[in-house]
């Protein structure tokens, strides 16, 4: 790993840490909050390296809501059922409503914008 992966990891699981319950994200969502839009590759390392760290990985899909990091979970189906037992629907590795189910990091912004 690269001396300043470890940062910008760290910083990628802050982000992950803040999505609800029962909702997801993407990877370019968090590339893109971070300031690093075309980082995208590397949340995803990030995500695979958050093993043990309690950090939601499974909340973190691609952008058409492809489960693109399941194989990185124990078990063949872990991912799936982690975001079904929030109420999640999958078919075919695929979040079902994604647009209802995504939440842009980039609302934090806005939100804190809003109450100042």
């Amino acid at each position: 790993m690269k001396p300043g992966n470890e940062n910008f990891f760290e910083r990628v699981y802050e982000v992950a840490k803040l999505i609800p319950y029962g909702r997801v994200t993407s990877y370019g969502a968090i590339a893109r909050y971070l300031g690093t839009a075309g980082s995208a590759r590397m949340v995803g390392w990030a995500m695979n390296a958050s093993h043990g760290k309690d950090v939601p990985a499974h909340r973190v899909v691609n952008r058409k809501g492809i489960l693109t990091g399941k194989h990185h979970f124990d078990g063949t189906n872990l991912m799936q059922q982690l975001l079904e037992s929030e109420g999640i629907e999958v078919i075919d590795n695929q979040i079902q409503d994604f647009e209802k189910h995504f939440w842009d990091p980039s609302s934090l912004n806005s939100a804190s914008s809003e109450s100042e």
